[in-house]
């Protein structure tokens, strides 16, 4: 089965290489409430950071092992970029992903309502955006930036 089509890897090829930057509230993510469990290794997921000609866009990535997620003090995933770069291996809380390799009800009804949130919000503006809801840490952790208003 296919991943829903703006979610598909192929896309990213086609992102123009321009970005936006547009500081926008994530309202679902801090609030979503997934197990540690959720994840298993070996899926490939994707941390959704914004949109992209009228679809939602982030980063595809591989569940390798769980982890301890430092900055919020809560089990987490560690993750590899499939696409390598500076910086192959990430450790991300698991409400920050969505499965990419297979349809689970949680991340559909977390992916709708991303797309509810936000595509109408930048409907007509074919650019990427990045939302700007994460930043690495030194320690190669994938954090939200509620968690680090949360002083977590």
């Amino acid at each position: 089965m296919l991943p829903p089509r703006h979610l598909r890897k192929d896309i990213v090829s086609h992102l123009p290489r321009t970005s936006a930057f547009a500081p926008t509230p994530d309202p679902l993510t801090p609030d979503r409430d997934v197990t540690h469990q959720h994840f298993r290794a070996g899926e490939t997921v994707v941390v959704l950071k914004g949109v992209a000609g009228g679809e939602l866009w982030g980063d595809s990535m591989r569940v390798v092992a769980p982890s301890w997620h430092t900055p919020t003090d809560e089990d987490g995933w560690r993750l590899r970029d499939a696409t390598g770069g500076a910086q192959s291996y990430v450790t991300a809380h698991p409400r920050y992903l969505v499965h990419l390799s297979r349809r689970c009800p949680d991340c559909v009804i977390h992916l709708r309502a991303m797309e509810d949130a936000l595509l109408a919000r930048f409907a007509g503006r074919e650019e990427l955006i990045d939302c700007g809801w994460y930043t690495t840490t030194a320690l190669g952790q994938l954090v939200h930036v509620a968690d680090i208003r949360g002083g977590r």
